[in-house]
């Protein structure tokens, strides 16, 4: 049986070689044959360089050098359409998640009720208070506003069978995270708990986290859009209410309506209701302008691949 391990490479010069030999050291017992599909995200380091001398000296080594940065989770999936194994490892090469887990997810893959089997941290060990705080927040925003909830607290460290890889990389979405794909793919799949180390700083400011939630839900969720229609109800029928009151005041107590300040308020808060849906709006026909582009997700300068396979990045 095939193996292939998959990963991306953005400023992994320092890890890759360490990356390969405890790859190859833990999948060596199990599976017989491997690869190594290293994604180079457009790495402004010399990471490529580094993947190119492994490429040379190991033929098992397939190197996917893309155009640009594309960003992580998309670089991911074109390390997907490139594997051939009959199983896949999905795996950072930072070594925060540690290649040795190949071996407790193989064992309990072997059971044969499951198609995939991936890593979840008991609890967030990165970052310090804050940043852990508004991380769980972002998180349970994005699920009470989503369509469909996401896993906490997982890793990207996968073992998967062909036929879930298959599926997943049918997902033809644009603007995705990986996460969502995963649970949007079905299948069986089972959750182990797994120590992750945290040796290097996140590369997710808050910005970009603000930025995924944002994407995210305008391109998954339709609740938003529901949440909409309802503020918009609702603010419909508190003006009906106002209106009433002022002018059976009015008609009963002779006691009219006066006030600079109350005409100021009631523009800036309708004028500022009616600029966030119009915001959130345009941002959902901003992601279907990108969707209708049907542009491919990532482009490849060139694939290194020693022995024959799909070169074609998807």
């Amino acid at each position: 049986m095939k193996l292939s391990v998959v990963t991306t490479l953005y400023r992994s010069a320092a890890t890759i070689d360490e990356f390969h030999a405890r790859s190859l050291a833990a999948a060596a017992p199990i599976y017989d044959d491997l690869e190594l599909v290293l994604v180079n995200d457009g790495s402004p380091d010399n990471s490529l360089d580094v993947a190119l001398a492994l490429h040379r000296h190991d033929p098992r080594v397939v190197v996917v050098d893309l155009a640009r940065n594309f960003g992580h989770h998309k670089a991911l999936m074109t390390g997907l359409a490139h594997a051939t194994g009959d199983r896949v490892l999905l795996i950072d090469c930072d070594l925060e998640e540690e290649p040795e887990l190949l071996t407790l997810f193989h064992q309990r893959m072997q059971q044969g009720d499951c198609d995939v089997v991936f890593g979840v941290q008991e609890a967030r060990r990165r970052g310090g208070y804050i940043e852990r705080v508004t991380g769980d927040f972002f998180f349970s925003l994005v699920n009470w506003l989503s369509d469909q909830k996401l896993p906490r607290n997982i890793l990207i460290a996968r073992l998967m069978t062909r036929d879930y890889v298959r599926a997943l990389i049918r997902q033809r979405d644009r603007e995705f995270l990986i996460a969502h794909l995963f649970e949007l793919a079905g299948f069986r799949q089972v959750a182990l708990p797994v120590r992750k180390l945290s040796t290097s700083p996140s590369v997710y400011s808050l910005k970009m986290r603000i930025e995924m939630a944002v994407k995210y839900l305008t391109t998954t969720s339709t609740r938003l859009l529901h949440l909409i229609l309802y503020t918009g109800i609702t603010t419909f029928l508190l003006s009906l209410l106002a209106i009433a009151y002022y002018l059976a005041r009015y008609l009963f107590s002779g006691i009219g309506v006066s006030g600079f300040t109350s005409l100021i308020i009631s523009i800036w808060m309708f004028g500022g209701l009616t600029t966030l849906i119009l915001g959130i709006l345009g941002i959902y026909l901003a992601n279907i302008l990108a969707e209708s582009k049907r542009r491919p997700y990532t482009l490849a300068r060139k694939v290194y691949r020693t022995r024959t396979g799909a070169d074609d990045a998807k």
